[in-house]
């Protein structure tokens, strides 16, 4: 029966841990406050905290790492986990699983694959490169690492920060208008929650290490044509626009979080695609439909906006 260590129990790593429990696996989670989830161990840890990690790892199979530090601490959390990550995983034999994301490829002319290089000028993209480079340059003492990337996810359980999070569907839902961030009307890669689970999980079992793997995504619509479509088959009269640029400018002056997505806005000004086939194949999976994506995540809106 395997064994893994989750670091991390948010929109991605406390399905992941639902998931792994149910099947029968042995599953320990570790967040910095003991997050308790049914079926699973906790740990309550830092992961930059090489002794700690090494001892909640200890005679694991996989570490998956689906730990997400606020943005303007990345430059500083990510390089300090990846050191404890290479430290655990060369001490313990564990295969480090991590999910990652699309920034570390930069601006883009044609769609992503699990081979587009790593090209990234900004921040953060070369925060998660770097990082990536680093665990299979670990290679040589025994590190065995692979990782899952995704644009950007929805669903149910998304929460407010993602682009297609409750402060998009929310408004939607309740008639009003959602503010997105960049050109609404270019097509957009977008990962349906359940299925980053599912590739996780692939990733987990399949024994090939040193590669990265892509996530399938549900659809490639524009957030113009997401909100059409809403409209038009649950007949919600909410609408998209951009944010004004006067007052985006402004909150990204005096925000630092959204001063870190406005560095990522290039995802958002053009087509920002991805073609996930290879991993599909190889692994075995493929998208939710786009239909049922949706009515699970339109559901689960109208279901928070009847909460008191």
């Amino acid at each position: 029966m395997p064994t893994h260590l989750v670091v991390g129990a948010g929109a991605i790593g406390t399905p992941l841990v639902r998931r792994l429990a149910e099947r029968g696996d042995i599953v320990r989670v570790a967040t910095r406050r003991g997050t308790v989830i049914s079926g699973a161990a906790p740990f309550t840890l830092d992961a930059k905290d090489a002794a700690a990690l090494t001892s909640a790892a200890h005679g694991a199979d996989t570490i998956v790492v689906c730990s997400n530090p606020p943005y303007p601490a990345w430059g500083v959390e990510w390089p300090a986990i990846t050191t404890a990550l290479i430290e655990t995983a060369a001490t313990t034999g564990a295969g480090i699983v991590l999910m990652g994301n699309l920034y570390g490829h930069g601006p883009v002319s044609e769609p992503m694959t699990e081979h587009t290089p790593l090209v990234s000028a900004e921040g953060k993209g070369r925060v998660r490169a770097d990082s990536w480079t680093r665990l299979l340059a670990a290679a040589d003492r025994g590190v065995r690492a692979v990782e899952v990337r995704a644009s950007d996810y929805f669903g149910p359980g998304a929460g407010r920060n993602a682009h297609l999070g409750s402060d998009f569907f929310g408004p939607l839902v309740a008639g009003r208008t959602a503010h997105a961030v960049g050109d609404v009307t270019q097509p957009h890669a977008w990962a349906y929650l359940p299925d980053v689970v599912s590739t996780l999980v692939a990733a987990i079992d399949r024994d090939e290490w040193g590669r990265a793997w892509l996530t399938p995504h549900a659809t490639h619509a524009s957030r113009v044509e997401i909100a059409e479509e809403a409209r038009r088959r649950y007949g919600l009269t909410g609408r998209v626009r951009p944010w004004n640029p006067l007052l985006w400018a402004g909150l990204t002056r005096t925000v630092p979080f959204l001063r870190e997505v406005r560095a990522m806005q290039y995802q958002f000004d053009s087509p920002f695609v991805v073609d996930s086939s290879e991993s599909e194949r190889l692994l075995g999976i493929g998208p939710t439909s786009w239909p049922e994506a949706l009515d699970a995540t339109i559901t689960a809106t109208r279901d928070a906006a009847r909460r008191p």
